[in-house]
């Protein structure tokens, strides 16, 4: 090799190690999370399920990611406000959304979502399944789902929903169309306005996941019939499921959790998946969950993305077979 030669190899050579240095610096600058606090944007007031498991497992999230969590709670239109900010929102992974079925349920409930639920959100961790729980008021004398079923066919019923499309609407319709019944759907903002509604005897019944009931249980408040899961939840080990009660096709897979604007870079979502996942399997974490009759439900971003594709196109078309009209 010439002199000249050797010395343009030497200046290739160089140039072609400094690339990559260079890269990393510059990806250390950049890298998430920056000093900057992140948004968690639950589409529920404070003190629905969501909100309550949302707070139970960001709290040491933020902890383990040394960065300050914010929780803004925007509820209305059954979650669809709150997911419509998170999908406009840059996907830099400073904005998450702590969602549940609701997610799932929205695009059937309502046709002209100003967002995709589906390919404008990237999945990245299930805080697990909570199943529903029908309640009703002790005033009302109802021991059991059949006899609220009897009494909603001789003179109809109303339910409360924390709002249109939302879980707890979901998950009624379910039982509704099972049971054959016909019964006035009373849409509130939220589960806790839904459920004072219910406590009153204003409104005769509602579906709400266990984490939100469970205290009026406790106090006498409210008396449970059943559970939308597909088993018995060990919060309520004496309930019946609805499946139980002889109602067909009436369970409802009551999923949480968190996702992120589809353009997410793929580092940030796996490096919140993983540090999402450290966390739920904390021993206090758990504790708190199965407190709040949460059931474990672990899946990959990918896994759960599948899932909530499979659960919009089985709303969809349980909403078309059914001519439920949502209002």
């Amino acid at each position: 090799m010439t002199t000249h030669n050797r010395r343009q190899f030497l200046k290739l050579s160089a140039g072609a190690t400094a690339g990559p240095i260079l890269s990393r610096a510059g990806f250390a600058q950049t890298a998430w999370p920056a000093g900057r606090t992140i948004r968690a944007i639950v589409p529920f007031s404070a003190g629905s399920t969501i909100d309550i498991l949302g707070r139970i497992v960001l709290d040491p999230l933020s902890r383990q990611l040394g960065q300050t969590i914010v929780v803004e709670n925007r509820g209305g239109a059954g979650g669809s406000l709150g997911s419509a900010a998170v999908a406009k929102a840059e996907p830099d992974g400073y904005t998450l959304l702590i969602n549940a079925a609701a997610h799932s349920g929205a695009p059937a409930a309502y046709p002209n979502l100003p967002y995709d639920a589906a390919n404008d959100f990237a999945a990245v961790a299930s805080f697990g399944s909570v199943p529903n729980v029908l309640l009703v008021a002790p005033a009302k004398g109802i021991g059991s789902v059949q006899e609220l079923v009897t009494k909603a066919k001789a003179g109809g019923m109303s339910f409360a929903s924390a709002g249109v499309g939302s879980a707890t609407h979901w998950a009624a319709e379910r039982f509704i169309v099972s049971a054959g019944l016909q019964a006035t759907h009373v849409p509130f903002r939220g589960g806790p306005e839904a459920l004072t509604e219910v406590m009153t005897g204003r409104v005769d019944f509602i579906f709400i996941g266990i984490s939100s009931g469970l205290p009026f249980i406790q106090n006498k408040q409210l008396v449970p019939l059943a559970v939308s899961s597909a088993k018995r939840s060990p919060a309520l080990p004496n309930i019946p499921t609805t499946l139980e009660a002889g109602y067909k096709d009436s369970d409802f897979n009551y999923w949480n959790g968190m996702l992120v604007p589809a353009k997410t870079p793929r580092p940030i979502v796996e490096r919140l998946y993983t540090e999402t996942t450290k966390a739920l399997a904390l021993p206090e974490v758990q504790q708190k969950l199965t407190v709040q009759g949460v059931e474990p439900a672990p899946l990959t971003p990918d896994e759960m993305d599948a899932m909530i594709r499979r659960e919009i196109a089985l709303n969809l078309n349980i909403a078309k077979e059914a001519g439920l009209k949502f209002n």
